[in-house]
């Protein structure tokens, strides 16, 4: 019997992917599945052709070093389409090496479902037209990404944010309080510097000093750094506990946030939890990016909401004493913490409803003999 292959390559891919591959067992038990992925995947008994859950890098000329790695994946992928192997692939967002993939798929005939598509609406449409044409279908988890998608001759369906299937069993605030140790009554402030190293050194410093520069201001304070297992802190820039993958929890717990731009502030839009996004990258990279992005926001909540519901510091803008006046606005009750919360409501139910993995598994079991 031929395969079923996921390829994800970074650790949010990797979750993503281990939901299907879990649903597809269910209504499929008989197929056989194949991964190129992390430790999510390989929890659900799916063949792992490679096992390695930090594939992803970040920035244009930070990629380079680990192009020889993804060239002698890439070789192994298509000697398994090559050999009639595959069945159908099943690609998870990761776009600079997964199109490669779909680009070999296309040669050899075998059907792609492109679930987590490249964010096309930022880089601008141009490889809309190149989605299009290697892709059979794609499962979009944004809003707008289906009409815009089908625009350009993709056949795209909106799933829904998989990040909903997490927040079905969302504890109340005071349940995230009491598992997390905090008083009913502590003001708290979250962090979430990054889940790769390489953010962590971007963007430790300066949240740590808004936090420090707020504990000052408000004496009582409680501050929560939310951090993935695979991160690493010297205790000596971050004086604050850390949580360890429980950034839901940790959202419900904290009365206001700091995050980085990226998953996280759609997290803190379903949890309910007013916040400010910080984005620092290289300077070559940065200048690159300037030059193709084409949205006004850089933070997936406001891209969502269609506007400003969280304020935005970009590189050099990320000063701990802008950052801290506007974190005051979101923490003090008032007019400001009032809008953005109805902001985040409105951006959590634009997001769909739980059940993304299960939509996705059936568009793959349908794509399936």
């Amino acid at each position: 019997m031929r395969k079923v292959l996921f390829v994800a390559g970074e650790a949010s891919g990797d979750l993503h992917a281990a939901g299907v591959a879990a649903s597809l067992r269910r209504i499929r038990p008989e197929l056989e599945l194949a991964a190129i992925g992390g430790a999510k995947l390989a929890e659900q008994g799916v063949e792992m052709i490679h096992l390695d859950a930090h594939l992803g890098v970040m920035g244009f000329f930070e990629i380079l070093e680990h192009i020889p790695a993804h060239f002698r994946l890439l070789g192994r992928i298509t000697d398994m389409m090559r050999r009639g192997e595959l069945a159908l692939i099943v690609l998870i967002d990761y776009p600079g090496f997964n199109m490669k993939v779909a680009e070999r798929a296309k040669e050899f005939g075998v059907p792609v479902l492109y679930y987590v598509t490249p964010q096309v609406w930022a880089w601008g449409s141009g490889r809309l037209p190149k989605l299009a044409r290697l892709v059979t279908k794609a499962a979009v988890i944004l809003p707008f990404e289906e009409k815009l998608l089908r625009g350009y001759g993709v056949d795209a369906t909106f799933v829904g944010h998989p990040m909903l299937d997490r927040a079905v069993d969302m504890p109340s605030k005071a349940q995230a309080r009491a598992e997390l140790g905090i008083p009913d009554d502590a003001e708290v402030l979250a962090l979430f510097p990054g889940s790769r190293q390489q953010e962590i050194e971007r963007h430790l410093d300066d949240f740590v000093a808004a936090a420090n520069m707020l504990c000052a201001k408000r004496p009582g304070l409680r501050v929560l750094v939310s951090v993935a297992e695979t991160v690493k802190l010297d205790p000596s820039r971050c004086p604050f506990p850390l949580v360890h993958s429980q950034s839901l929890n940790v959202l419900r717990a904290a009365d206001a946030g700091l995050c980085k731009s990226g998953t996280t502030t759609l997290e803190a839009a379903i949890a309910g939890c007013p916040l400010v996004v910080a984005y620092r990258t290289g300077r070559i990279s940065y200048a690159l990016a300037r030059m193709v992005v084409t949205v006004p926001h850089i933070g997936l909540v406001n891209v969502v909401a269609g506007r400003e519901v969280a304020p935005e510091f970009i590189q050099d803008d990320i000063k701990a004493k802008s950052i801290t006046a506007a974190l005051t606005k979101l923490l003090d009750a008032g007019p400001a913490r009032e809008k953005a919360l109805a902001g985040l409501a409105e951006v959590k139910e634009k997001l769909g409803s739980a059940g993304a993995a299960d939509r996705v598994s059936a568009m793959a079991s349908a794509m399936l003999p």
